[in-house]
């Protein structure tokens, strides 16, 4: 009877065995999750700030004297001298300040129009 046992024991083990083996996907599909991943990651986080960046240089490139801009700080003025990496901006007759060109955020144009949508 104990023989018995023991042998109905190993052919257990041994199905069991077999079905898992049979059972497991490829090793493929496991990156399976890490690709969908990425790809919400692309989408939804790289590619829309790519575009932004894209956006902001090609503004920055086509700033000249007399736009009317903000800065990050949120300073309004209008620019009065260009430089490669320097704006400077006429916050109020007769009152200039120089900013970095990459701390101009947008033109106030923009803003106005923002407020008009709401």
């Amino acid at each position: 009877m104990l023989n018995l046992f023991f042998t109905s024991l190993t052919a257990f083990a041994q199905a069991a065995d077999a079905a898992a083996t049979a059972q497991q996907p490829p090793v493929w599909m496991q990156f399976v999750p890490f690709i969908i991943i990425i790809g919400v990651f692309y989408i939804f986080l790289i590619r829309p700030q790519a575009r932004r960046q894209k956006e902001t240089q090609a503004f920055l490139s086509a700033l000249k004297t007399g736009d009317q801009v903000i800065t990050q700080s949120g300073i309004l003025g209008r620019v009065s001298g260009l430089n490669e990496q320097v704006v400077t901006l006429e916050i109020a007759p007769e009152v200039q300040i120089k900013v970095l060109r990459s701390q101009v955020l947008m033109s106030q144009s923009v803003l106005q129009a923002k407020k008009e949508g709401k």
